[in-house]
């Protein structure tokens, strides 16, 4: 086997794995459209491109600005690319019509303006909708894809050291979050996996918050939640720095917070459901009074989103399986008071599982001055 084949095999492995899933659903074909699933499938690292597949063939339908990187990225694979003023559906539609395919499943991600065009130029065609069909296959990952994540990893702990390093009451959430990323960047990340969330104090209280011109030195405590794209796949981590006294009830909350942690991580197994994974951190938050304030899931699936299969919350019934990679995510949110969450990216091994971020935080090790 050529080397270039080698490089190939995992693209081939998955597009078989989908084939095997058309067979069972009596589907003569499938559109992918969504970019993460097209580059899962193909190894094609550019954008707005889809990626056509059937019994014994596939082609991956682009433009010309792409025809020399797919030349490289995936050797071997055919490429269509369409012609100016032909659009991408016109170009999908052409091809079904030319290889007869009597019904195509496409993603439910497709908008739904493209896929009355794409219904329309497909008069002899059943379109069919398949919802996470390859997201699923996504939620388990190789050990190409484990190795990758493991990067991703590598840079966002480096940068987020080399930023606690450095910090000092002068400095607002904004430039925390700027110069994170760009410690993230230089030590060999892409970029960071999502703008990076800085939030102290009181803003901690808000899961999602926009760094602002707030210094650290206007509260005691400051949240960080970061990650690193190492190019395609990405980390996902929250830790919270203290900047002061640490008070009776914020050593209350965050230590609820990390025991929730641990109790989720040690329930993490094969053969596991992400509820029943998600309740064992959430009873701990109960059974010390926070209940209420604990307002999301558990945690998700990271890859080549930041967010995919599984969803761990109070509802997921979805069964924990070796190689997906989750995050464990619990937190305490206070109003005008702040809030505490704890994230590690955890690795479903088939005994048990990693916990493949290592950033420490124990109550004493997260006081910086």
């Amino acid at each position: 086997m050529s080397a270039e084949a080698r490089d190939s095999v995992p693209f081939f492995q998955r597009r078989e794995r989908l084939r095997r899933r058309l067979s069972k659903d009596g589907l003569a074909g499938m559109l992918i459209t969504k970019t993460e699933n097209v580059r899962y499938l193909t190894g094609f690292g550019g954008d707005d491109s889809y990626l056509l597949l059937w019994k014994d063939h596939e082609i991956l339908i682009s433009d010309s600005r792409f025809t020399e990187q797919i030349r490289q990225e995936c050797p071997g694979l055919e490429a269509h690319i369409r012609r100016t003023g032909v659009s991408m559906h016109q170009a999908a539609a052409n091809l079904i019509n030319r290889a007869k395919l009597t019904s195509v499943a496409v993603e439910a991600s497709l908008p739904m303006a493209t896929y009355k065009k794409l219904k329309a130029a497909l008069k002899q065609t059943e379109l069919v909708e398949a919802e996470d069909w390859i997201e699923q296959l996504r939620a388990v990952k190789d050990k190409t894809e484990i190795a990758r994540i493991r990067k991703a990893v590598q840079y966002a702990e480096r940068g987020f050291a080399a930023v606690r390093a450095t910090l000092r009451p002068e400095h607002s959430e904004k430039e925390i979050a700027d110069l994170l990323e760009y410690q993230m960047r230089t030590l060999g990340a892409r970029c960071s996996s999502f703008p990076t969330i800085v939030a102290v104090g009181e803003r901690a209280a808000l899961p999602h918050a926009i760094p602002s011109d707030r210094k650290v030195s206007e509260n005691v405590f400051i949240l960080i939640d970061w990650g690193a794209d190492e190019g395609w796949y990405k980390s996902d981590l929250t830790r919270v720095l203290i900047t002061g006294r640490i008070s009776p009830k914020f050593a209350k909350v965050y230590q609820t917070v990390l025991r929730a942690q641990q109790a989720a991580i040690a329930a993490v197994r094969p053969g596991v459901s992400a509820q029943e994974v998600d309740a064992a951190a959430r009873q701990v938050i109960a059974d010390a009074g926070f209940g209420r304030l604990f307002g999301h899931g558990l945690g998700h699936g990271v890859g080549l989103e930041i967010h995919e299969l599984p969803r761990l919350g109070p509802n997921s019934s979805i069964t924990l399986k070796p190689g997906m990679v989750i995050t464990i995510e619990p937190g305490i949110y206070i109003p005008d008071w702040g809030g505490v969450r704890l994230e590690d990216d955890v690795l479903v091994t088939r005994d048990g599982c990693e916990v493949l971020t290592r950033v420490p935080k124990d109550l004493e090790e997260v006081v910086v001055f």
